[in-house]
């Protein structure tokens, strides 16, 4: 093993690996919607823990654990960071492909969608999307830069994130006619935020489109930390502005709680049920998660262990499995 230094400067450590020969035995893969395109049950998000915030090495030991556990998703987008395009930057380096766009104009989609081929170092993803409904764009725009996209060799395939089931019809009859396949659709979704079961998976099948849902974790409140720990250490763990003290009302806490004896009785975490019921639909291929160590990353793969729901638990999960006015992951969603 020996030191280097990368081009910002950063030390870190040079070995040989060799990824898993099994890596593909123990992993869930679903195919999306009637797509050809096929998904590991389990994907890893790069939006927060692998910018220039986190030491290189930790990144790619987990990145490296994941490949060997059959995770072969990685989503990533031209803003994740921290600083934005950070992610890219890193992720390039072990060659993996994955961005996602932002916002609808054909300017801005390809002239992005060019920026992160640059930060990875290749030369085409395997997914690009229209990361935000664009209410100034007309959708033809949008559409036809993501057709652009698939017929310059620059994206296998295209699909749209946090679109309303009206828009993701529209759209995807947009690209019907235009003579691309939008296969995929990326909502927030989890327990404490059901919007999607609100027409958008219904929009879903007959469009013959699948799902890859984001934040199924609620952004880490769907763990057990919630569930058990006084209110100091809920007090630390929301320093984090992406998640507000605010949001952790005495109900929210009560459903929190209460969740985490159906997972009990289940024999899983509450991150692993919260992970296995998003994935009850099979409409819904694929689930991000994030991850910052080996631990927690095994962890959430764990899920996989139970994927079976009785109508019993389903029953019971409904009981506290309500949104109640939560809608901070909903925010990035079209309403």
């Amino acid at each position: 093993m020996s030191i280097d230094f990368d081009y910002k400067g950063v030390p870190h450590t040079l070995d040989p690996w060799s990824a898993s020969r099994g890596r593909y035995d123990s992993m869930v893969y679903r195919r999306v919607g009637n797509s050809g395109l096929i998904l590991p049950a389990i994907s890893l998000g790069l939006w927060y823990n692998f910018g220039d915030n986190r030491p290189f090495d930790i990144q790619r030991e987990v990145l490296r654990h994941a490949f060997d556990k059959g995770i072969t998703h990685f989503d990533l987008a031209n803003n994740y960071g921290p600083p934005h395009g950070s992610a890219e930057e890193n992720f390039g380096r072990m060659m993996w492909p994955g961005p996602q766009g932002q916002l609808g104009s054909r300017n801005y989609l390809l002239s992005s969608l060019d920026d992160s081929l640059r930060r990875l170092s290749i030369d085409y993803v395997d997914i690009f999307y229209s990361h935000r409904f664009d209410p100034v764009t007309p959708l033809d725009e949008t559409v036809g830069a993501l057709a652009s996209a698939v017929r310059s060799g620059k994206a296998r395939y295209v699909g749209i994130s946090s679109y309303s089931a009206q828009h993701t019809a529209e759209a995807k009859a947009i690209a019907d006619r235009t003579g691309i396949s939008l296969v995929i659709h990326q909502p927030s979704y989890n327990l404490l935020n059901r919007w999607i079961e609100s027409g958008l998976t219904d929009a879903l099948r007959s469009a013959g489109m699948g799902a890859i849902s984001f934040s199924a974790l609620a952004q880490g409140l769907l763990t057990d930390r919630y569930a058990t720990e006084d209110a100091a250490d809920i007090d630390r763990a929301t320093s984090r502005p992406t998640l507000p003290a605010a949001t952790l009302t005495d109900g929210i806490l009560a459903k929190i709680r209460g969740l985490k004896t159906v997972a009990d009785a289940r024999g899983q975490s509450l991150a692993q049920m919260a992970l296995a019921w998003v994935l009850r639909d099979p409409v819904v291929a694929s689930t991000l998660i994030g991850a910052s160590s080996v631990a927690q990353l095994d962890e959430n793969i764990g899920a996989l262990n139970n994927l079976d729901f009785s109508t019993a638990e389903l029953t019971s999960i409904d009981e506290y499995a309500t949104e109640a006015g939560v809608d901070l992951w909903r925010s990035s969603s079209e309403l």
